[in-house]
C-alpha cells in the first residue's frame, strides 16, 4: 500500500482505480470467508469483524495521502478513520455479547460511514466514476438500519454482513473501472 499512498494530484484517479480494485478483492475474499462463519461467533469469525474496519482505516489513510490537501474529501476521510476505528473497538467488545450486538455495532458504523462515503463522493464526482460511490454510501446507510432490524430476530445471522461487504466491493469494482475509463 505505500506505493498507493505516495502520489502527486494528478495521480489520484490512478491511486484511487489502484485502491477501489484492492478493495473490491479484499471484501470479496472476506465475504466469502465470512459466509462460511457467519452462524456463530467464533474466533474466525470475530477475526474477520474486527479486520474488515481496520482495513477500511487502512484504506482511508491511503486515501487520504492521495487525495488534495484542503479540499472536500479530506475531511470526509478523517471522519471515516475515526468511525472505522471505533467500530474495530467496538465490535471486538460486541462480539462478547453475542451476534445481535455485532448487527447493532456494524448498522450504526453502516449508517454513518455510508454517509460519509455518500458526501465524499458527491466532492469527488468531478473525477469521474463515483456515481457508483454515491449509490454505495446511501444504500450502506439503508443497509446499517435493517441490520438494527435484524438484530431483534431469533436467527440473527452475519451472513447479511458478509453479502453487504460484497455489494460494496463490486461498487468500488464499478469505481474503478469507471475511474479507468475517464482517465483516457
Amino acid at each position: 500500500m505505500e506505493t498507493l499512498a505516495r502520489t502527486t494530484p494528478t495521480e489520484a484517479p490512478l491511486t484511487l482505480r489502484k485502491l477501489y480494485m484492492l478493495r473490491f478483492a479484499f471484501a470479496a475474499v472476506w465475504a466469502a470467508l465470512l459466509f462460511t462463519t457467519a452462524d456463530t461467533l467464533g474466533p474466525l469469525s470475530v477475526t474477520l469483524l474486527v479486520v474488515y474496519p481496520l482495513f477500511d482505516v487502512a484504506c482511508a489513510v491511503v486515501d487520504l495521502r492521495s487525495a488534495q490537501a484542503g479540499k472536500g474529501p479530506v475531511r470526509g476521510l478523517y471522519a471515516n478513520i475515526a468511525l472505522s476505528t471505533l467500530t474495530g473497538i467496538g465490535l471486538a467488545v460486541a462480539a462478547t455479547s453475542g451476534i445481535p450486538a455485532v448487527l447493532r455495532v456494524w448498522g450504526l458504523w453502516a449508517v454513518t460511514a455510508g454517509l460519509v462515503q455518500l458526501v465524499v463522493g458527491v466532492v469527488r464526482r468531478h473525477l469521474g466514476g463515483q456515481w457508483a460511490m454515491i449509490a454505495s454510501g446511501a444504500i450502506s446507510t439503508f443497509a446499517g438500519a435493517s441490520f438494527f432490524a435484524q438484530a431483534g430476530a431469533d436467527d440473527a445471522s452475519l451472513k447479511n454482513l458478509a453479502g453487504y461487504a460484497f455489494l460494496g466491493g463490486v461498487f468500488f469494482l464499478v469505481s474503478a473501472l469507471r475511474l479507468k475509463r475517464t482517465g483516457r
